[in-house]
């Protein structure tokens, strides 16, 4: 479904993608882990055309985004919302945009799925916790049915037991629904119990593309095996043994 093929991103001169590529099917979930300043969310940006590649390209099946193309939950929920609207009217934002007419029934069926109770959506996001916000920012990531879901950091925001929760949700939303996640993390314990491929991203390269059972069983580069080695001895991976 998703395609990148080669892309590179230069900034001010400097390369912060060189030669990424790596394929994503529908329902499938990819991982990609590094270091702070390795380019993730520089490789998000790209993917959704906001960040300009020197070379490259991302390409879709028309076939399965003639609807909607991807959609992104981001880093920290609160900010992702205009503190002037009620959650309700942010949510429906991107119907409005791509004039598709509003579901209620699809509405009241991702509330139940992401368990946001009905009259949360008519509050601001100043008067709702950080993890309902987070949930409201995957519901509307949801509403018009992307294909694609990209997340930025989706847990970083939340405590530890919000963030089991909410990977939980997640996971669980898209078997519902059947889209393809991209996810950013820093945690690889969640990238191994959520992920079907994890990309192993170091100053804006690939160092490895692997299935995830295989790269917690032996991760193919050295910087891989650093990260796994590291998530070993902090008891990340041991979390979801």
């Amino acid at each position: 479904m998703l395609s990148v093929d080669n892309i590179s991103v230069r900034r001010e001169k400097r390369l912060c993608l060189e030669g990424v590529s790596f394929t994503l099917k529908r329902s499938e979930t990819l991982a990609v882990v590094g270091e702070s300043g390795a380019g993730k969310s520089t490789l998000i940006g790209a993917i959704l055309g906001l960040v300009p590649c020197a070379s490259g390209h991302v390409t879709w099946d028309a076939a399965l985004v003639r609807h909607c193309g991807p959609a992104l939950v981001m880093q920290e929920p609160r900010s992702a919302f205009n503190p002037r609207m009620s959650l309700r009217r942010s949510v429906m934002e991107p119907l409005v945009a791509q004039k598709i007419p509003p579901d209620q029934g699809r509405l009241d069926q991702l509330c139940d799925g992401l368990e946001i109770p009905a009259d949360l959506l008519d509050r601001r996001p100043s008067e709702v916790s950080i993890g309902q916000a987070q949930r409201v920012g995957i519901l509307r990531a949801l509403i018009a049915a992307p294909p694609l879901v990209l997340f930025d950091e989706p847990l970083s925001a939340l405590d530890a037991v919000t963030q089991k929760h909410t990977a939980r949700l997640i996971a669980d939303m898209q078997r519902a629904q059947g889209f393809a996640a991209l996810i950013v993390t820093h945690d690889l314990g969640y990238a191994a119990a959520y992920a079907d491929h994890i990309a192993v991203l170091r100053a804006g390269r690939v160092e490895e593309f692997s299935m995830t059972q295989a790269f917690v069983d032996a991760p193919a580069s050295a910087y891989g095996r650093t990260l796994r080695d590291a998530a070993f001895a902090l008891g990340a991976l041991e979390q979801v043994a």
